[in-house]
């Protein structure tokens, strides 16, 4: 059960803030803005503890976190061991919680400017959710963890890899995945990231041999992921019947904010939507390059990348460096988007009692 004290702290890093801005703060810049989180392969040893320490409402949201999972979650984040950490079925809650950590500290800190869009990599998609109202930090947090299970379930009934292939272009990497596909194992793009940056997923034979063919072919480097399981491959179908029924049982809500969907790179609209873009994501390519282009093509022209690393933050450079672009994962990240902060107080603005 959830107390009080964590409700309060968590409605502290979106709607409040919204209606405290509308309320008070006007924007000065006519600029869009888009919140982004990272997934699998950000998670670092020590991610969040800094913001935990300094923040209140972030070392409430590990606190809460533990005390759902029954499991020392904010330990394994801050010391480990990695071996521990890199296991999906905690690194997707940890990365989950330390996105939403982070996004907490940055409320608490003042931040105030409202996303015109979220969207989040693969796992991120789930932070994305809760930043738009579409699940409750709890709900939210336990669909994760079941998703890791499953995922780590199906993993070890059809074990894979997962690689990246570097200045390849996407034709290119099909027609790999095609040939090794009709003559290894199966394996298929997994990670459309940017250009010339692609993440393929599947048989691990297939890999090793979608490595050979990429060096080949020329690509400026082919290499393996630290990661337990084939993501975004149809090796994770046999997760799908069980996840289908765990989503199809947690309260999801419309979204407040457009959120851009990884299969699809539109926003999703209705509920329905929803369920079928969390179970379809198990199995499909992330459409993040889409996603990005699409956004920008709304207007946006500042991303703010919210968790450990900076992974988008450096994928939206290669994707188009005409936008503006902020990682925050720690103090230093947050000091440097407030400097930015595009608003200010309104002459005459009432109290906080609405006055």
């Amino acid at each position: 059960m959830v107390d009080s004290r964590f409700t309060r702290s968590l409605s502290a890093f979106y709607s409040p803030i919204r209606t405290f801005a509308h309320s008070h703060i006007r924007k000065t810049m006519t600029e869009k803005l888009a919140f982004v989180f990272p997934g699998q392969g950000s998670q670092t040893l020590g991610m969040g503890q800094e913001l935990a320490k300094t923040y209140p409402e972030a070392a409430n949201i590990f606190k809460q976190a533990d005390e759902i999972l029954d499991a020392p979650l904010s330990e394994i984040c801050w010391q480990g061991p990695e071996d521990e950490l890199n296991d999906t079925y905690n690194t997707q809650p940890g990365i989950f919680v330390s996105c939403l950590a982070t996004l907490a500290a940055l409320r608490a800190a003042g931040y105030v400017a409202e996303p015109d869009f979220v969207a989040g990599h693969s796992l991120g998609e789930y932070v994305a959710y809760v930043a738009a109202g579409v699940l409750s930090f709890e709900d939210g947090l336990k669909l994760v963890r079941e998703r890791a299970r499953l995922m780590r379930e199906a993993g070890q009934q059809n074990p894979g890899k997962m690689a990246a292939i570097i200045k390849l272009n996407d034709e290119q990497v099909g027609d790999i995945c095609r040939q090794v596909s009709a003559e290894t194992g199966w394996i298929q793009i997994a990670n459309y990231n940017a250009p010339g940056q692609v993440i393929i997923s599947g048989d691990k034979a297939g890999i090793d041999r979608a490595i050979e063919l990429a060096k080949a072919a020329g690509a400026r480097k082919a290499i393996g992921l630290p990661v337990s399981i084939a993501a975004h491959s149809k090796l994770m179908e046999t997760a799908n019947a069980n996840f289908e029924a765990a989503v199809n049982a947690a309260k999801i809500n419309a979204p407040d904010i457009p959120v851009v969907a990884n299969i699809t790179a539109r926003p999703l609209n209705s509920v329905e939507a929803i369920q079928i873009e969390m179970v379809g994501q198990l199995t499909s390519s992330v459409q993040w390059s889409k996603s990005v282009q699409f956004m920008i093509a709304q207007g946006v022209s500042k991303f703010v990348e919210i968790g450990p690393k900076n992974v988008l933050t450096s994928l939206l450079k290669r994707i188009d460096r005409s936008v503006s672009r902020v990682n925050v994962e720690n103090t230093a990240g947050i000091g440097k988007l407030l400097q930015e902060q595009p608003v200010k107080r309104t002459s005459h603005a009432p109290d906080e009692k609405g006055s």
